[in-house]
């Protein structure tokens, strides 16, 4: 705690008791970032969902009842799938959460005449802050004193050019202090401020679900439909027969299982692990989901500085002008640039890091002023060289101290200039004093210009982000659209375009867009590319405007300005080092800045709804089969096709070579037409698989029913019928001994023909073309190899067997390996030859 001079200082400040005051009043600097949810509130989100709930009663039943085994394969996949969403959306929030960190550096106020360093959110109304180059505002309020700052308001308005602020001046938190020391009051704190209204704004975001998510979860709702139909007609039933409890709750077990929650559980360690393999390519998946929507992405929207831009500027040319020497003019440039007050002026940064040049003796400055658009500084070089009088600013400004010739429009300097900026450069004039004793102020301590020499043309060049042009190219290859959205002048913006490649219609302006009629504003917005002058409110109508259309529209920002916008898209982007508000309210963000992920984030999201949209082929039909074979068995009134484990082999049937099947996909624009696709594949699937599997069922029902009697029953039915206290004098021997060879024969049956599925989905030779080409990759073969392989072991091994409820018997394989080779004809000569859209009229013949 130091003691603060009587001359920089406005006021004392506040007091002990004022400050304590402040915070009783909550007059505090505190708002509660958005998307900061604890870890039971991410817990309790991805637990208690309306699927996991029903799941939960299920299980709670069935060990109430005594059937844990049962229990456990009924709740384990939707706890297993919870736990997953809720540790990445926990490790996204802890990498967010340490990002934060670098946004609370103290505040310097001043409290009982000392001046004191505290967090910004211990900051109260009334404060009295000190200000200095460097330093992030982080409440509003006016300056005080006689103070005057620089201050970047890039952030907030998109505007990159600073902004000078003296006494009275408003400052808006979000800003930046480029240069100037001075003091301003806290007047708006917490939610008040500027920033804590877009932050109480942001709280209110909710999380928009992606096309695939609609698609699944209204197949998963019919399905549910379907379930809760069928378990109505099952518990009349069971009213009209008198089943026991533990059977009417094990059929509910059987029929929960048909919800495809394994599917859920694909798509949730699929988005994790894209997650994590994007997160290691530099960007941060804030919202699990987000994985798929980067890959839906057909319009991505950019702000420029700070987000294309790195918000620095680089030295691009020196033209000579006069015949002057280059390298003596660099040294002096290097020299004054290197004399001027510690500043974060991107120009004075720029130069001072290129060029060659030591610190001159200043005897006089005039800092740089956005208002005045130049700077100048007088003094002598080390080793006794002579004094000089050095000025730097636009031509504009400077052209009433220069000569005759070089001051007139037409002249060379013009010229010169008048190409570099054609350029997209921003060029300034170099200039000497004719006198260089020459004095920088007027007698009333105003700044003057001393008449000039020009000694040359500086062009600079804003900093491009690595990789923004590299990654702007291979995004438009693959047919999204770019448009480059700033709050910056239109021909700045269109020039930057130009240089990363991006050629369009002329620039609009936002004062352009803002007097339009609704039809040309969409049209505008529809196949404009560049737009400059554009503030956030009209940023956030063009992108709502572009979601109207249809477009799956995607935000990059980095600013308190772009905020809506990130809210309004699809999916938003916010970069690592931007407004830690922006980052929270966004879907991805780029760690590091690194603009180049984004590509390879979109690459990696098509390739995982590539590997899922093959995995709901599979997934249905299974489903569907399913549920056709309860329906079908029920209908001919042979008891029910399936026990709780059984069900539990669609995991392996099915949700095993998803994930492998997910792991290989190409990377492919996602499918636009997916449902009659899916319907063109599941629906011949379902319906022969179903017919062949209860005839299966049906057969070796009668078959076991008519033999029984009369032959020695197996050891493993024995085994079986211990658990149900049967014995072979019992009425209900027979039906139970035919059900459960019925079921191992009709779960041998669509395990075997679910492996074949696979082949006719990505088929490696051409006896399986039939719904789709022969794919150039073979491994999808050696995949299904490997789980007929853990199959057998499966049906062999003893302990295995049991567990899924399985018996060796050989009527059961004999059933399969005579039903299996029709099946396969049956259903290629389904897809060959369009049975289904033909019978349904929807085939157009050759």
């Amino acid at each position: 705690m130091t003691t603060t001079t009587a001359m920089s200082v406005p006021a004392a400040g506040l007091t002990s008791a004022e400050v304590a005051a402040a915070r009783a009043r909550g007059e505090v600097n505190r708002v509660a970032a958005a998307g900061s949810r604890g870890h039971l509130s991410i817990l309790r989100a991805n637990l208690f969902t309306l699927f996991n709930n029903f799941l939960f009663a299920i299980g709670l039943t069935l060990l109430s009842l005594g059937r844990t085994k049962d229990a456990l394969v009924s709740v384990g996949l939707g706890l297993l799938n919870s736990l997953i969403g809720t540790v990445q959306e926990i490790r996204a929030k802890q990498k967010l959460d340490r990002l934060r960190l670098l946004d609370r550096a103290p505040c310097t106020v001043i409290r009982d005449g000392l001046e004191q360093q505290v967090p910004p959110e211990d900051l109260v109304r009334g404060d009295l802050i000190r200000i200095t180059a460097g330093d992030q505002v982080v409440v509003d309020g006016p300056v005080a004193g006689d103070g005057r700052l620089e201050v970047d308001e890039s952030l907030l308005t998109g505007e990159a050019e600073p902004v000078i602020k003296q006494s009275g001046d408003r400052l808006l938190s979000g800003s930046l202090c480029l240069s100037g020391t001075g003091f301003h009051i806290a007047e708006a704190v917490g939610a008040r401020s500027n920033v804590g209204t877009l932050t109480t704004t942001a709280r209110a975001r909710t999380v928009e679900r992606t096309p695939l998510q609609r698609r699944i979860d209204f197949i998963v709702r019919l399905i549910m439909l379907t379930v809760a139909l069928m378990s109505a007609a099952i518990l009349a039933q069971a009213a009209l027969k008198g089943l026991s409890l533990v059977r009417v709750v094990q059929t509910a077990a059987v029929l929960s299982g048909l919800v495809p929650y394994g599917l859920f559980f694909l798509i949730t360690i699929s988005y994790a692990v894209g997650a994590a393999t994007i997160a290691r390519r530099g960007a941060l998946i804030q919202r699990i989901n987000a994985v798929e929507s980067l890959c839906n992405v057909d319009v991505l929207c950019t702000d420029k500085t700070g987000t294309l831009t790195t918000g620095a500027l680089r030295l691009e040319h020196i033209e000579i002008l006069g015949g002057a020497d280059p390298a003596e003019v660099r040294r002096l440039l290097g020299a004054m640039v290197r004399s001027s007050t510690p500043s974060r002026n991107a120009t004075i940064v720029a130069l001072a890091g290129a060029l060659p040049g030591t610190r001159l003796r200043v005897e006089e400055e005039v800092p740089f002023s956005p208002e005045r658009r130049w700077s100048a500084v007088r003094g002598a070089g080390p080793a006794g060289e002579p004094p000089g009088c050095y000025v730097l600013g636009a031509i504009e400004s400077l052209r009433a101290a220069l000569p005759a010739d070089a001051a007139a429009s037409g002249g060379r300097l013009h010229a010169e200039a008048a190409t570099l900026a054609g350029q997209g450069l921003r060029v300034l004039l170099f200039a000497v004093a004719s006198d260089p004793e020459a004095d920088l102020r007027a007698a009333d301590g105003e700044p003057r210009l001393p008449a000039l020499r020009p000694l040359a043309l500086v062009a600079l060049v804003e900093e491009i982000r690595s990789g923004v042009a590299e990654t702007l190219g291979e995004l438009r290859s693959r047919g999204v659209a770019v448009k480059i959205i700033s709050g910056d002048d239109p021909r700045t913006v269109a020039a930057l375009a130009r240089r990363i490649g991006i050629e369009g219609p002329e620039a609009r302006t936002g004062a352009d867009l803002e007097a339009m009629t609704p039809e040309a504003f969409g049209e505008a917005v529809a196949h404009g590319v560049v737009f400059g002058r554009v503030t956030p409110r009209l940023k956030e109508r063009m992108l709502a405007a572009l979601r109207g259309q249809g477009r799956y529209t995607a935000m990059i920002g980095n600013g308190v300005n772009d905020i809506p916008s990130l809210k309004t898209a699809n999916v938003g982007i916010a970069m690592g080092s931007g407004n830690s508000v922006a980052r929270d309210v966004a879907d991805v963000i780029l760690l590091d800045d690194a603009f180049e992920a984004i590509a390879p984030a979109q690459r990696e999201g098509r390739r995982i709804i590539s590997g899922i949209t093959t995995s709901m082929y599979l997934y249905l039909a299974r489903v569907s089969t399913s549920i056709l074979v309860i329906i079908g068995v029920a209908i001919l009134g042979l008891g029910f096709p399936y026990e709780p484990a059984q069900v539990a082999l669609v995991l392996f049937t099915v949700g095993l070579p998803t994930m492998v099947l997910t792991a290989w996909a190409p990377p492919t624009a996602p499918e636009p037409g997916m449902i009659g696709s899916l319907a063109r594949f599941v629906v011949p699937a379902a319906l022969v698989t179903s017919i062949f599997g209860v005839a299966v069922y049906a057969g070796l029902y009668q078959l076991v029913r008519a033999v029984l009697p009369s032959t020695q029953v197996p050891v493993g039915l024995l085994a079986r019928f211990e658990q149900f206290g049967l014995v072979r004098s019992d009425t209900a021997f027979t039906d139970q001994a035919a059900t459960i060879v019925a079921q191992t024969g009709l779960s041998v049956f669509t395990s075997v023909s679910a492996f074949a599925l696979i082949l006719f989905l990505v088929p490696p030779w051409r006896m399986f073309a039939g719904w789709t080409t022969v794919q150039p990759d073979k491994r999808p073969a050696a995949l299904v190899a490997v789980l007929m392989a853990i199959f057998v072991v499966i049906l062999i091994a003893p302990p295995l067997a049991n567990y899924f409820s399985l018996i060796r018997d050989p009527a059961a394989f004999l059933a399969v390996g005579a039903a299996f080779p029709p099946w396969f004809c049956t259903l290629r000569l389904f897809w060959r030859y369009h049975l289904l859209e033909r019978v349904l009229g929807l085939h157009d013949e050759p």
